[in-house]
């Protein structure tokens, strides 16, 4: 009886964690193969956010861990991309690396729904407003192009 309730309890307490991590509002990133996150793209009639990174990387996991789950980063992404994350080290992340030229971390791309790339971010950034604004500031410049 007794682990019946204590599995209960913690049954809770991870529901709980989990709500309160989609609570947060953080970006979504479409998990699966690029061809995969391509079709959502379509889809959604959006561009593509691709962050490529690699597990050693610093500021790789400052973004991931202080940018991306915020609330501010997750409302604009999310209503403007169709995002995904990509290792550059394992699996079909060394070809987009090469294929994009990657040569530093975190390298973040804009591509249309093709895969042609529209435009690129590199580094960290310290704060989600000024994250945003890099992005915003890169989506003007490619209007301009337009």
């Amino acid at each position: 009886m007794k682990k019946m309730l204590m599995a209960a309890v913690a049954a809770l307490l991870f529901t709980g964690v989990s709500m309160a991590q989609e609570k947060k509002g953080g970006v979504t990133f479409v998990e699966g193969s690029f061809a995969e996150v391509q079709a959502a793209a379509k889809k959604a009639d959006k561009p593509i956010f691709m962050d490529i990174y690699a597990v050693w990387c610093g500021p790789c996991k400052f973004l991931s861990n202080n940018i991306f789950p915020t609330q501010l980063v997750g409302d604009y992404m999310n209503a403007t991309f169709v995002s995904t994350k990509v290792d550059a080290e394992k699996g079909e992340g060394v070809e987009l690396a090469k294929k994009y030229g990657v040569k530093a971390y975190p390298t973040m791309l804009i591509l249309d729904s093709e895969g042609n790339e529209l435009g690129r971010l590199l580094g960290s950034s310290r704060t989600p407003e000024e994250f945003v604004q890099r992005v915003k500031d890169e989506m003007a410049k490619i209007a301009e192009k337009k």
